[in-house]
């Protein structure tokens, strides 16, 4: 026979409106209380039921996560797949479930917000979206709570690692190497792009460089045949740049490679930067210079601001939170080769 929520309230010696109470967080249940609830459900394998619960309470305990990457990579996107583990554990200490919000769901099509609804989820993250799409509009200034990660919308809270800084950084630390012909590789059109392009400009403009516009190139993130591709054609180039900085490790994984099938040594006669930071940038020779994204943390705060959200409606305000960045720097980025 199945335990039920009687049973637990037998073995405590507390009714059953205390013990669903407790079970459901209510804030005049005592920790104490609430603690050896759910230590004796534990122990005689009572678990609460969800739909009964959601019926109660009118949530779900359920986050849907937005992740729609270009290069269609989905968890196997070697920086996000960092953020969503470390969202997905935040959001379960918190008693939260993940649930991917997307357009199909058996055969039929849906919009995120549609599926949102259809889930009932409590609040949704959104992560490596179009945003610039009217789909994805529409969900981010819909009545569901929402975090979204590198992208502001108004009245919602955001997550923002510190992309402008971080090329900076990345600029100033070629220039030290004595470079002055320094291209940029930036991804598609994106807040982060966008922003990764402003701290590139303001890097050359304080280090007196005049930018170049053949220097300033398109490439897919996260593709190390973009990469590749795009080392071949930056060769063919009749001044080429010293150093290349890439839009992130991963795609500088294929710029290497074309490097090496070009003869060209690295650093010793180009010179190439990553960002992101991914451990793999650290293990691979030569070691990538790079901007370590705190992805820890990026996940982390989205989770907390989110359900913050969730459960303090009345008292949570909109917010940008700042992650910092770090520059790592490695073999990949070395002395401008002389004559």
């Amino acid at each position: 026979m199945a335990v039920t929520i009687k049973d637990v309230s037998a073995r405590c010696g507390l009714s059953i409106s205390t013990v669903s109470k407790a079970f459901n967080n209510y804030s005049d249940i005592s920790s104490e209380t609430r603690e050896l609830v759910h230590r004796t459900a534990r122990e005689i394998g009572y678990f609460p039921n969800a739909i009964a619960r959601t019926l109660k309470t009118n949530r779900s305990s359920n986050l849907g996560v937005l992740f729609a990457d270009d290069g269609d990579n989905g968890l196997t996107h070697s920086f996000f797949a960092s953020v969503l583990n470390a969202f997905k554990s935040e959001s379960e200490k918190h008693g939260y479930d993940i649930t991917f919000i997307n357009h199909n769901v058996g055969w039929n099509g849906m919009t995120y917000l549609e599926h949102c609804r259809y889930r009932n989820v409590d609040g949704v993250c959104l992560v490596c979206a179009d945003f610039y799409a009217a789909e994805v509009a529409e969900l981010a200034t819909s009545d569901i709570p929402c975090v979204t990660i590198d992208h502001a919308f108004n009245n919602r809270s955001c997550v923002m690692s510190e992309n402008v800084q971080g090329m900076q950084q990345l600029v100033h630390y070629a220039a030290e190497q004595g470079h002055r012909k320094i291209a940029f590789l930036h991804g598609q059109r994106s807040s982060v792009t966008e922003n990764r392009i402003t701290g590139y400009y303001r890097a050359l403009s304080e280090l007196g460089i005049a930018p170049r516009q053949e220097y300033l190139m398109e490439c897919h993130y996260d593709s190390p045949t973009a990469g590749y591709q795009a080392m071949n054609a930056i060769a063919r180039m009749a001044d080429p740049p010293t150093c290349v900085l890439m839009p992130d490790d991963h795609t500088c994984l294929g710029a290497l490679k074309a490097a090496a099938d070009l003869g060209l040594r690295v650093p010793e006669d180009i010179s190439i930067g990553g960002y992101d930071g991914i451990s793999l940038s650290q293990l691979i020779r030569p070691r990538l210079t790079t901007i370590r994204q705190d992805t820890q943390s990026i996940g982390t705060q989205a989770a907390r601001l989110l359900i913050d959200r969730i459960e303090n409606p009345r008292t949570a305000i909109s917010e940008t939170v700042s992650v910092p960045v770090k520059l790592l720097p490695g073999e990949s980025i070395g002395p401008v080769k002389k004559g």
